[in-house]
């Protein structure tokens, strides 16, 4: 149950109801956006939650789903189920496309990962579009809306026949308006047309006696009149008779189809209603994606356990504000609230200063949780919690009415006594200033009473108010709980944040006196008010100001621990290169000094062997130990091998794009794209690669120059000297090719050197761009792939990225 009637318009559902309709792409999804209304059933809200928070992910996931060609053929339909009537071109052109796109929703859920979308392929279980129907369709008529012109024999002869007549009184009726330009008979600029169906010339008038024929029509003026040359009679008789036919012809084919159709109208209603369906989803799954919404553990029961729930028509608002003011305006931001309904603590009251966001916090309440049961995401943070409420009640606003007679205060009365008698543990209401609008006594009176009441009915709610005596009946009332609008006393501005578990103050004095009323009356109604009264408010103040200060210390105190913890990573880091640098020079001496080792004790065995041969003449022993002393020097007068460039290991904190890194322990570098959580996206050469971040490893600028510099060397060794820009002609590759409008020599010679660079590159998978025309470009681009021995497959693409126009090839 929903109170008052008006309810969407009160709480702003409206804007979003217009903004979903927006959304949809036919009317078919508006139409289940007209029909959406609040929801009590928890399985039915469970499982409409679950579809639009699966369509959500898909949208997140970038997946080609159909998203052309939602058309609503309901009248199309109903002309189809009159016996003797047959639909027009337009309408079976509608009718294919809108096939297709149902069609392909069903195979791409049928392709898609049983645990990927559950909730989404089970609405198209019994859904059938057949395939032979649109095969007659697409027959008959082509994906731009045209008749095919070989639809039929008969069609085609005619077709031909009007094109040959057509050719031919073309030339005729040149040749007669040269021969009439020439003696003056029409206009300079004149030109043949067409009246009443027939080509025409326009003569002028004094001279349409000189030109045989028959006078069609005249100009406005008079002054040219439209003749048809007795020399072409004939001629346009035969296209009228031909055109006449075509028409026949064109009505037996549609009436034909339409018959075929009339069968399959049952199935056709279902279908549609399915992809209006998926539209209406996909047109909510949108406005999640534009409120950052997203779906909250659902429970059964009345509760409320959200986290930085944001209002989404102000979050909205602000949204097109800010694009409006530009990136350099002040980026004005909804500030999230921590709102908390259960068993325990099912009444929030919230109290507060004037436009401090009382009035907003009760709407987010009421309109977020109307969305939810309305099958919407909602905007909130991950680990939030939301229940179900049977009813919500709703008091906002002045509701005055003339025609009954009855005061504002009257209005809320009488919205207080429907509540009473309606809200039971199942109910949620919200009360907007509480007791105002009558003499504050006696209302506040009142609406203690109404509170007590809904209390003891165990009735969910939130309500604001300035009245004391609310406040501290929700002090040391159970099942009620206080709650102030956060303000700063400093500087007399609104914080917009809530804070559960105490009272606020309305700052009514302390405005008044930073304002500059006169002294004298800011102290007269401190008299009036009371000591008591005052001093509450003062404790209030005093409770908001020592808040405000610690939040700002701790705030800093939070700030000087993330540096700490900052510089202690750091020097973390630090110690862990060192030590890693430490043992890599370790090991590279060891090395250096067994490989010195080995040379030298082979130099020394190649001496001994050589004394040996010579059986110890003096002057060879004098030159292989010569040559033995040269080679010990030059061993140990050799420089040290230069230190590697410094590198650290990659970071998900630090890493950012245009950042230069590898991957541990391979040679090559890339550069960073975007990080996303512990994931980087790194562009090696050509090709985008998702790698861990904890697999890389950051390099600097001395050490990208040196593996730039042993890529070249590499480079120019393998082509024999000549240097080969691998890495530009990398960065450069596509792996599609493009062959249509091409001949077939100059396909195959791309095709050729394309695979080459795609092998060379390693390049896993290139496709081939051919269409489909009469089928010469892709047997070239087949055969030759088939041939080559670095192809381990050829095969279509996927219907949905142009089946056989594309060739798809997987290299070895």
């Amino acid at each position: 149950m929903l109170v008052p009637q008006n309810f969407e318009a009160k709480i702003g559902f409206s804007t979003l109801r217009d903004l979903l309709e927006q959304l949809c792409l036919s009317a078919l999804g508006r139409q289940y956006v007209a029909k959406m209304d609040f929801i009590t059933d928890h399985e039915r809200l469970t499982k409409l939650l679950a579809q639009t928070d699966e369509f959500t992910q898909l949208l997140n996931s970038g997946s080609e789903f159909p998203g052309a060609f939602f058309f609503d053929v309901t009248m199309h339909l109903k002309r189809a189920s009159l016996p003797g009537a047959f639909l027009d071109v337009a309408a079976f052109y509608e009718i294919k496309m809108s096939l297709r796109t149902i069609r392909a929703a069903l195979t791409f859920f049928t392709h898609a990962a049983e645990n990927l979308y559950p909730s989404l392929r089970l609405l198209g279980i019994g859904i059938q579009a057949d395939r032979n129907l649109l095969a007659a369709m697409d027959k008959v008529v082509d994906d731009e809306g045209k008749v095919r012109d070989d639809a039929s024999p008969l069609l085609r002869q005619i077709r031909q026949e009007l094109i040959q007549r057509q050719g031919q009184l073309r030339k005729q009726i040149a040749g007669i308006l040269r021969h009439a330009k020439s003696e003056g008979w029409t206009p300079g600029d004149a030109e043949p047309t067409i009246r009443g169906g027939r080509l025409v010339l326009p003569v002028v008038a004094e001279h349409k006696r000189r030109l045989r024929g028959l006078i069609h029509d005249e100009s406005a003026s008079g002054q040219t009149v439209y003749i048809e040359p007795a020399e072409i009679f004939e001629l346009n008789n035969d296209i009228k008779d031909f055109e006449n036919a075509y028409q026949r012809e064109l009505i037996r084919i549609l009436s034909a189809l339409t018959d075929q159709l009339r069968p399959h109208l049952p199935d056709l209603r279902k279908a549609y209603s399915y992809l209006g369906l998926l539209d209406f989803i996909r047109a909510k799954a949108r406005l999640a994606r534009e409120l950052d919404a997203q779906l909250p553990e659902l429970s059964s029961r009345p509760l409320i356990r959200w986290r930085g729930v944001r209002h989404p028509v102000l979050a909205l608002t602000f949204r097109d504000q800010n694009k409006a003011a530009g990136k350099d305006a002040e980026q004005r931001q909804v500030v999230p609230l921590d709102i908390e309904l259960t068993p325990e603590q099912r009444i929030l009251v919230i109290s507060g200063p004037n436009a401090g966001g009382k009035s907003v916090s009760l709407k987010t309440v009421g309109l977020v949780q109307y969305m939810l049961q309305c099958g919407l995401l909602i905007p909130c943070d991950d680990y939030s919690e939301a229940g179900m409420f049977e009813d919500i009640l709703l008091d906002i606003g002045d509701e005055q009415s003339l025609e009954n007679d009855l005061s504002t205060y009257s209005s809320h009365l009488l919205a207080m006594k429907q509540f009473v008698t309606v809200a039971n543990k199942k109910s949620l209401v919200l009360i907007d200033e509480f007791g105002t609008g009558t003499e504050p006594t006696l209302g506040g009176a009142i609406a203690e009473a109404v509170l007590e009441q809904l209390n003891k009915e165990r009735a969910f709610g939130v309500i604001t108010t300035h009245y004391t005596n609310l406040k501290n009946f929700a002090e040391k009332t159970e099942g009620l709980v206080n709650g102030a609008m956060r303000y700063d006393p400093e500087r007399l501005q609104p914080l917009y944040r809530l804070e559960v578990g105490k009272p606020g103050s309305s700052f009514a004095i302390e405005i008044a006196r930073k304002i500059g009323l006169p002294r004298q009356l800011v102290e007269r109604a401190t008299q009036l008010v009371g000591k008591d009264k005052i001093r509450y408010d003062q404790l209030l103040e005093g409770l908001e100001r020592d808040k405000t200060e610690l939040e700002a210390k701790l705030r800093d105190t939070e700030k000087l621990q993330n540096g700490l913890r900052k510089f202690t990573q750091e020097y973390l880091d630090l110690k862990k290169h060192l030590e890693d640098t430490r043992l890599e020079r370790l090991r590279d001496a060891k090395h250096q000094a067994q490989k010195l080792l080995k040379d030298t004790n082979q130099q020394i065995e190649a001496t001994i062997a050589e004394i040996r041969h010579s059986q110890a003449d003096k002057e060879t022993t004098k030159q292989a130990r010569e040559k033995l002393d040269t080679f010990v020097r030059e061993k140990l007068q050799a420089e040290p091998p230069k230190a590697r460039p410094t590198r650290e290991l990659a970071d998900a904190n630090t890493l950012g794009t245009g950042d230069r890194v590898a991957i541990l322990g391979q040679e090559g570098h890339g550069e960073v794209v975007s990080v996303k959580g512990k994931t980087a996206e790194v562009l090696f050469g050509g090709m985008k690669t998702l790698v861990k971040v904890a697999q890389l490893e950051k390099l600097s600028r001395a050490e990208v120059r040196e593996r730039e510099a042993t890529a070249r060397k590499t480079a120019v060794a393998n082509s024999g000297g000549q240097s080969l820009d691998l890495t530009g002609r990398m960065a450069g590759f596509s792996p599609t090719l493009d062959l249509r409008g091409e001949r077939a020599e100059d396909a195959l010679t791309k095709l050729m050197s394309f695979v080459d660079d795609a092998v060379m590159f390693g390049i896993p998978e290139i496709k081939i761009l051919h269409g489909r025309g009469n089928g010469v470009l892709r047997q070239i681009a087949r055969d030759y792939l088939r041939r080559n021995r670095t192809v381990a497959s050829v095969g279509d693409e996927h219907a949905d990225r142009g089946g056989d126009g594309v060739t798809l090839a997987v290299l070895k």
